[in-house]
């Protein structure tokens, strides 16, 4: 009669088991069809944001107004930048100051927008001031100006800090990107 007790009490204790194990199975279940739910929430939140921005960005700078401005370096041998400014006829738009990370990331490739803003048609110049030490420890501050021409077209300028082999300096270039 003491094995048929054991066996009672080990059937009681898993018969009132069960319940608490089927609540946490149950109890996972939600949760894991909760964590999907955010999870697609959470996503379509995002695709909202990324919409929310382009749409800003048009409404604040529709393409026939649009200019932006990049900088890039080539190698930077000649000239360590350390900060750049930028006029759009004589009027400061836009400035930096870099840091040795900023620097590096553009020597290795990168590209800066520097600028975003708009424009009215008709005709334009830019102006891009560099200042950096030059590779005999100098300060020194190099210039470029573009003249430019603003249709209904977005436009989108590049100030390019590159690395003249004949000459042993560093220039700065203004090109405009054809789309």
């Amino acid at each position: 009669m003491n094995g048929h007790l054991i066996s009672a009490s080990k059937l009681l204790i898993l018969w009132l088991s069960l319940p608490l194990a089927f609540f946490s199975i149950a109890d996972e279940a939600p949760k894991s069809e909760l964590a999907r739910s955010l999870e697609s929430l959470k996503s379509e939140v995002l695709a909202l944001n990324r919409e929310l921005f382009i749409l800003e960005e048009d409404l604040l700078f529709p393409a026939s107004t649009q200019v932006a401005v990049f900088v890039s370096v080539d190698i930077g041998r000649f000239l360590t930048l350390d900060s750049i400014e930028i006029k759009i006829d004589d009027n400061d738009v836009a400035g930096h100051l870099y840091t040795k990370r900023q620097r590096k990331a553009l020597e290795q490739g990168g590209i800066q927008k520097l600028y975003l803003g708009n424009l009215k048609s008709g005709k334009h110049q830019l102006t891009a001031i560099v200042t950096g030490i030059d590779n005999e420890g100098r300060t020194v501050k190099r210039a470029a100006t573009y003249p430019f021409e603003k249709d209904d077209e977005a436009i989108m300028l590049e100030v390019k800090l590159h690395d003249n082999l004949r000459n042993y300096r560093a220039e700065v270039i203004i090109d405009e990107w054809v789309l």
